[in-house]
């Protein structure tokens, strides 16, 4: 592939598939409504009750190094394949609360509403869309029920289990409810402040809002949070400060003000969200994530000693049939590994590895980036993380390598005076 100098005309044909993914996703919701209130009320009680995922508990998981490979000669009898177990996607609450270790962290990172990268400009930016400052932190959901408020991480541990002025937050008269009055929020912990910035409401006093729009949540969140006092100071009953981020229509002002706006809170780039979306868990393109250099300190992946690498990584999962998968639903196939290798290696289905992909390795075709060659890094520590990558973010970091979606382009996308609106404007990216 010739040396990357891409050009990016002022408006441009959009370079994946994403906006076909996101109208499928508005389509499915409007077909498939969920029992969203058995569902919420199941969530919470699992939050509240279930063991932390291999951890101790009120400890966040510790980031460990990848795993090197040794390369053991065959063993002349395999070790027996331990029994196949229903997916953990499709598993319900009760289900899921027999699980331990890797397949619990990875039902409990499934059950919050995971944004997918900004490959290409969604159409009707500023009509359709809001954006926010996303706080750099950790991802958890809070939940506050029968007089306690508990926090978790994306892997199912326990952040913190604290009183709260939450309704039922609290072992107070005048916070206790009865035992539908829980709450469910989608929060990011600011480490440096002890803040948690409430990115949605996800259930309020047992209220579910799954079906619920996002314009809808966000009216919902920034009213009814404020009625608690959960927005003021620690006290007493009342621990840590619940703040809510301010949240922007997607035209020219609301953009600037997203990105170059003074918070209290330190900057991991813009979130997007579709007004019309609702709830949905796991990866979706209703949900979108932007990063420059300017607003993330992590535009670019970093390696475990905080450098970027000189290569693209990305971390796959290992399947059955030896093809490398990301973490979407269907999975997209970036590559295979030899039996041969895998059996000398102790590798199993289900590990997650790293590779490196080099310049000359990865096309776009069609809309599609393909990787013709990956070069294996090391096995992933299991306890660093649960998931693979999402097939947008290695199209995000390939992208963001060779020719970034920059916030000029995003504030070009909504020019008053661009002509055609039902055109995205999108990265035009040549082999």
């Amino acid at each position: 592939m010739a040396p990357h100098d891409l050009r990016r005309p002022f408006k441009r044909p959009a370079i994946s598939d994403q906006q076909r993914r996101r109208e499928l996703a508005l389509l499915r919701q409007a077909q498939q409504r969920s029992d969203s209130h058995n569902r919420a009320r199941q969530l919470a009680s699992s939050l509240l009750s279930l063991p932390a995922a291999d951890q101790p508990p009120s400890s966040p998981e510790p980031i460990l190094e990848d795993q090197p490979i040794q390369i053991e000669p065959a063993s002349p009898e395999p070790e027996p394949e331990p029994p196949e177990a229903a997916p953990t996607r499709d598993l319900n609450v009760v289900q899921a609360s027999k699980l331990r270790g890797l397949e619990a962290r990875r039902w409990f990172a499934r059950q919050l509403m995971l944004p997918e990268w900004m490959i290409d400009v969604p159409p009707y930016l500023d009509r359709d869309w809001y954006v926010f400052a996303r706080p750099a932190g950790m991802r958890c959901f809070v939940v506050s029920s029968n007089g306690t408020t508990v926090s978790r991480l994306r892997n199912g541990s326990v952040l913190h289990q604290f009183p709260s002025l939450l309704p039922s937050g609290a072992r107070r008269k005048d916070l206790s409810g009865p035992a539908h009055s829980y709450c469910i929020l989608d929060c990011i912990f600011h480490e440096p402040d002890q803040t948690y910035y409430v990115i949605d409401m996800v259930c309020w006093r047992g209220y579910s809002l799954y079906d619920c729009t996002a314009e809808f949540r966000f009216f919902w969140l920034n009213s009814k949070l404020a009625e608690t006092g959960a927005c003021g100071p620690p006290a007493a009953y009342h621990k840590y400060r619940f703040s809510v981020i301010p949240i922007y229509d997607c035209d020219q002002m609301g953009l600037q003000a997203a990105y170059a706006g003074v918070v209290p809170h330190v900057k991991d780039g813009l979130l997007f969200y579709n007004k019309h979306a609702h709830y949905q868990t796991g990866n979706t393109p209703l949900a979108l994530v932007w990063k420059d250099e300017f607003s993330s300190q992590y535009f670019l992946d970093t390696d475990g000693t905080g450098q970027v690498p000189a290569q693209q990584q990305v971390v796959l999962e290992l399947q059955d049939d030896g093809k490398l998968t990301t973490s979407d639903d269907p999975p997209v196939v970036f590559g295979c590994m030899d039996g041969e290798f895998l059996q000398k290696s102790n590798l199993r289905p289900g590990n997650l590895l790293r590779f490196a992909i080099g310049d000359e390795s990865a096309r776009l075709h069609d809309g599609r980036l393909e990787i013709l060659d990956l070069q294996f890094v090391a096995k992933v520590n299991p306890r660093s993380r649960a998931f693979a990558d999402s097939y947008s973010k290695v199209f995000f970091q390939y992208a963001a390598r060779h020719s970034p979606l920059r916030i000029e382009d995003l504030i070009a996308s909504i020019q008053p005076n661009l002509g055609d609106n039902s055109k995205t404007t999108d990265v035009d990216m040549d082999d």
